[in-house]
């Protein structure tokens, strides 16, 4: 019986590096498969060159050459994690905000402009919050109240992404689906020390489980992160991710490692990658079983 072979589009590591893939990536060799580590920025590829050579991609890198990479093994054919064309969507805070409301998630009020001094007027309904609509990690976020700082917005060719305030109420929920399985991690923002970075994990009650449930759904994917906030006794989903960084998820490498493997084999059995029957639950902080 030939080994499953999965190719990993992502950076190089060092040996300090924080990053869980390493450990990922340890455990589906212990468990049997091939992993190559695909790190397109480190060198020259030669685009002729680029052809479907693994059973399953892993799309951990969510920008950059390694995302188009993944549109190249699309093309192609490829079994990748997540798809590119869904990767490519939650990258984009526009497309990914649309589905979303489409999808009957709380989110807040959401505007696009190229001109941030066209806000102006919604600012009389309360604060906005801008961010890059491309971006990542938090950075960039300005919370505005007032005409002076919205003239302070940085704004040229790219959209200016708007939304409405909406002060929180405790920590952000961090959610988190392995295959169906919702954890969910409070983390404070913005985040100073390496214990905020990490969060607490806690037991997700019903209706954010369901509410993370069907933000996978609008996707047709099992394997993401969602950032709640609580509002006045509201959740709104303010971000989602193709890929998070699972961290504080209880033993998040090994849960990964097996969700991966059994994508694998179904890619090599030419199944779909997700099993869309499995429902969404809530996972208190044990191990793996």
């Amino acid at each position: 019986m030939r080994k499953l072979r999965i190719g990993f589009l992502a950076r190089s590591f060092s040996p300090q590096t924080g990053s869980y893939i390493p450990l990922v990536i340890r455990a589906l060799e212990e468990f049997g498969a091939v992993v190559d580590l695909i790190h397109p920025a480190a060198g020259v590829t030669d685009l002729s060159t680029v052809r479907v050579e693994h059973d399953l991609y892993v799309l951990k890198q969510q920008s950059g050459l390694a995302l188009s990479l993944a549109g190249v093994l699309h093309a192609q054919g490829a079994a990748i994690v997540n798809p590119y064309p869904v990767s490519l969507a939650l990258r984009d805070k526009i497309v990914m905000s649309r589905i979303l409301q489409a999808a009957g998630v709380s989110t807040p009020a959401t505007y696009v402009t190229t001109h941030p001094d066209k806000l102006a007027p919604l600012l009389e309904a309360g604060p906005l919050i801008v961010k890059p609509y491309q971006g990542t990690g938090g950075y960039g976020i300005r919370i505005i109240r007032s005409a002076v700082e919205l003239a302070e917005v940085p704004h040229g060719k790219e959209p200016v992404f708007a939304q409405r305030y909406h002060p929180p109420q405790g920590p952000d929920r961090k959610m988190s689906s392995i295959g169906g399985r919702i954890f969910g991690v409070k983390k404070v923002f913005p985040r100073r020390t390496d214990a905020e970075k990490d969060g607490e994990p806690f037991t997700p009650t019903p209706e954010l489980c369901e509410i993370a449930r069907r933000c996978g759904q609008a996707f047709g994917i099992d394997l993401y992160g969602v950032d709640i906030i609580e509002s006045d006794g509201t959740p709104y989903v303010v971000d989602m991710n193709s890929f998070p960084g699972f961290k504080s998820v209880p033993d998040a490498p090994l849960r990964l490692a097996k969700y991966l493997y059994a994508a694998a084999e179904r890619a090599a059995r030419g199944q779909p990658l997700f099993e869309s029957a499995i429902p969404a639950e809530a996972v208190p902080t044990e191990g793996v079983r």
